[in-house]
């Protein structure tokens, strides 16, 4: 992983620069006049002449400095009117805010920009690399998020998804209705959207994921449905069984939803912030919105509890280019790109996690 340097703000040119200047919202939702918009990169603000780094970073926010004296990124909407907004739109410390550029990747002019991806299902794809990457972060005790899509679940990487939660390298699980409905479907009746585990329609199946969904409708969440027993296996169970949080997000063609989605878009956006905020790796899988939507929420960067700061492992895996470049072209520049199918991609990844748990003499923590 890339680690990353702070400025030195001794230097001539940083005590020379002048405090950020900060301006009242007029109204809650609603900031000042030239605010200054973040981007994913670490960013400092001189405030009483001190540079410091504010809490919760992503792009697409504003700087607020609250009552207690406080340094936050905030989304515009959350901004309470009379709190205080920095102004400007210097990025090099002349105006008191200093978005870190120096560590992006050599070629390029060290500007944040969108639309500059390169991305080709023909690049190697390191499998040992990422194997070590979750490894180590569940070691450090990471918390590694998931954002996937349905695919994985009718690609028969099901088995492959429970067993990386059964084994400590979730640290959550972002997903939208159909993930949950088609995972309780596979447990309770073995296909998904009706397709057999052969990949074959079965008589009636069209059905199958209403009858899942009704279930779990009567037994009130999730949750209650695997404590019933009603859900025996597959990815939900996992997270219930395993403590691990998830988020199921709500869209317009979402049938029933179950329980557990959150339905309305603001509130989706916050449970999922809740987690994109402490997350110190992701990984994201056969889902274009909701991986887009989640790189938006992410900073690019670590700040680890000493303080050092390190590029944010950035996974994003789908069978087109077109997600993946669109992704890093929205300024999630810090993404890996994998072009496979999510099967493909989490069976050989966890045989590569399995690989180096075996050379570190670490078993697995189920069988």
């Amino acid at each position: 992983m890339t680690t990353i340097a702070h400025p030195d703000f001794t230097a001539a040119r940083f005590t020379s620069y002048p405090d950020a200047r900060f301006t009242p919202a007029p109204a809650d939702g609603v900031l000042p006049e030239g605010f200054f918009t973040t981007t994913n990169l670490p960013t400092y603000v001189r405030v009483d002449g001190r540079w410091r780094m504010p809490r919760e970073p992503r792009m697409d926010g504003a700087l607020v400095l609250d009552a207690q004296g406080e340094l936050w990124v905030r989304e515009g909407r959350r901004v309470r009117a009379g709190e205080r907004v920095v102004v400007g739109k210097a990025e090099d410390g002349s105006e008191g805010v200093y978005v870190n550029m120096a560590y992006l990747a050599e070629g390029g002019d060290g500007e944040f920009k969108f639309m500059t991806s390169e991305v080709s299902r023909e690049k190697p794809i390191d499998y040992a690399h990422m194997a070590r990457l979750l490894v180590e972060e569940r070691e450090r005790g990471g918390y590694p998020i998931w954002v996937t899509g349905p695919a994985l679940v009718h690609s028969r990487a099901r088995a492959d998804m429970t067993w990386f939660v059964e084994n400590g390298f979730v640290g959550a699980l972002l997903a939208g209705n159909a993930v949950a409905v088609h995972d309780i479907e596979a447990s309770i009746y073995g296909t998904t959207l009706g397709m057999s585990g052969a990949g074959e329609a079965t008589s009636g199946g069209h059905g199958l994921h209403m009858r899942a969904i009704n279930r779990v409708r009567q037994a009130g969440s999730i949750a209650t449905a695997v404590e019933a027993g009603i859900i025996t296996n597959g990815i939900m169970h996992a997270c219930v069984k395993h403590g691990v949080p998830f988020v199921l997000t709500g869209s317009i063609r979402d049938d029933g939803p179950l329980p557990d989605v959150v339905t309305d878009n603001l509130a989706a956006q916050d449970a999922m912030r809740r987690h994109a905020v402490k997350a110190t790796m992701a990984v994201l899988v056969a889902t274009a919105l909701h991986a887009i939507a989640t790189g938006n929420m992410l900073p690019a960067f670590v700040t680890e509890k000493d303080g050092t700061l390190r590029e944010l492992p950035t996974i994003c895996v789908d069978s087109s280019e077109f997600v993946v470049s669109k992704l890093k072209d929205r300024g999630t520049h810090q993404a890996f790109g994998v072009v496979t199918n999510a099967q493909d991609f989490m069976h050989i990844l966890r045989l590569y996690v399995e690989r180096e748990l075996t050379a570190r003499g670490t078993a697995p923590k189920q069988a």
